[in-house]
């Protein structure tokens, strides 16, 4: 069967599935698990500030994101609009550091999900779990675009039903119409609360909250498959702003308002403290007795879903990194379903290759995994650029504004805010190791830095690319780059 090389992607993802996409790829166990520990480093106040703080920056990201996304719809966004607006080596680093970013998290997630069924089957090996969640997940990337949407909107849907069944039992648990007597707000001032440990904890926090936030760029990846995007994306850009008010801000109020943050359960971080996630414990609170379990399957979708994404955002940075020439040219191979084939079995031989790492070199994983930690600020750091770029070049270029089928919000505030914050987010990451000069922590703390700069420098000197001047910028909106 001759395939055609340059056979394209198919747009069949609806605007139910793009704005899912969007909630779903920011709800995830940073928020079912991970919120915990951010209340008890920071307290609730610190801990809500953090959340707001990442919130808007995100929100104002997502509208840079979507100006761009709907004037130039591709399959890779970011690392195209790097290479189109700013410079060739900042769209071939962004690209890579993407890819690997999400490659690591698809093995980490398989990982998680192992651990989350051994809640109920603990006599069964990891292994056995992971290979199953790796190969399910593989399947429904194969199968067509349809079926990764579909897949990802019903996963997504059992998330967004959890967070506001908690909000609700929440709020019944605070007034005292659940679980005996009301506890008001008076965690809010108990012992040092609202704000533990001054700006530095706070700041620490601040990554945490990123993190949970990571997946929500996803929008600009399924800009090149969705059947309508001028409509699609700014509806789900939209929404990602109420989403985020709603469930992340008032999920923490909650949290924080029914258990004291000088609570030990609040430390559970990783999937494995399923029974003291804080959504489990308000349940339990609330009287609710079969919540460990229940919380366990929902927090067992979330996972898969998150490797479902991961999965799909990974395959079509490589299959974009492959058309702009980035990539050997085999992964930009399309099939006759419109699945970039090469590039989805190339991303699962990486996702297998570190999940069989973390069991044989326990210390390879972690490295990988660490060396993975600051990729999505980096991504974010990059659209913030691309969009400042891509306005002053529109506008030198004689364009007028009312062209634009989206504007992006207060611009230029929205971008060079969203630049500040995730500086010093990363900068911020591990000041402590600083003071106390532990070189092995900063090393693997900020080690996706270095190997970004690698990238960079490798592409800028091999190939001698310049920045590109504003009047040469490439506005034209081509649906294909041959």
């Amino acid at each position: 069967m001759a395939e055609e090389q340059h056979q394209e992607v198919h747009r069949s993802l609806q605007t139910r599935h793009l704005s899912m996409i969007a909630l779903g790829g920011s709800i995830g166990t940073g928020l079912f698990v991970a919120s915990g520990s951010a209340i008890s480093t920071a307290g609730p106040g610190g801990a809500l500030l953090a959340y707001v703080g990442i919130g808007i920056m995100v929100y104002f990201l997502m509208t840079s994101l979507g100006e761009m996304a709907t004037y130039l719809p591709v399959s890779g966004s970011f690392s195209t609009y790097a290479t189109k607006f700013v410079d060739p080596a900042l769209g071939f680093a962004m690209g890579w550091n993407y890819w690997f970013n999400w490659a690591i998290t698809l093995a980490v997630d398989i990982s998680t999900a192992a651990i989350v069924m051994q809640f109920w089957l603990p006599e069964v090996p990891g292994w056995v779990f992971s290979l199953i969640a790796l190969i399910l997940i593989f399947t429904i990337n194969a199968l067509s675009v349809r079926s990764f949407g579909e897949t990802e909107y019903w996963l997504s849907l059992i998330k967004v039903v959890t967070v506001l069944i908690f909000l609700v039992v929440g709020v019944l648990t605070i007034v005292g119409i659940m679980g005996g007597h009301a506890t008001g707000l008076s965690n809010f001032t108990y012992h040092k609360a609202p704000f533990v440990g001054g700006i530095p904890t706070i700041l620490s926090v601040f990554v945490v909250a990123g993190f949970s936030f990571q997946g929500t760029e996803l929008i600009g990846i399924t800009a090149g498959e969705s059947a309508t995007p001028e409509k699609s994306i700014p509806a789900a850009i939209k929404q990602v702003f109420w989403r985020i008010l709603l469930f992340y801000i008032l999920a923490i109020f909650v949290i924080a308002a029914i258990i004291p943050y000088t609570s030990k359960d609040l430390l559970g971080s990783s999937a494995s403290d399923i029974a003291i996630s804080p959504f489990t414990l308000v349940f339990k609170r609330a009287g609710l007795a079969a919540a460990a379990s229940v919380m366990n399957a929902v927090i067992l979708t979330s996972v898969l879903s998150a490797a479902n994404s991961g999965m799909y955002a990974s395959t079509r940075m490589l299959y974009s990194l492959s058309l702009q020439g980035y990539a050997p040219k085999t992964f930009g191979r399309v099939n006759r379903r419109g699945i970039p084939i090469m590039a989805l079995l190339g991303t699962t031989v990486i996702g297998l290759l570190t999940f069989l790492s973390s069991l044989f070199g326990e210390r390879i994983y972690i490295f990988l995994v660490s060396a993975s930690g600051l990729t999505g600020f980096i991504a974010w750091l990059g659209i913030a650029i691309s969009h400042l770029r891509f306005r002053k070049a529109f506008v030198k270029q004689g364009h007028q504004l009312s062209e634009l089928r989206y504007h992006a919000k207060w611009f230029p505030f929205g971008p060079w805010f969203a630049f500040a914050l995730c500086l010093i987010v990363i900068i911020g990451q591990d000041l402590h190791s600083f003071a106390t000069l532990d070189w092995q922590a900063i090393g693997v703390t900020y080690m996706s830095i270095p190997l970004f700069i690698i990238l960079y420098v490798y592409y800028k000197i091999r190939y001698k690319t310049k920045m590109i001047p504003l009047d040469k910028v490439d506005l034209t909106q081509s649906h294909h780059d041959d």
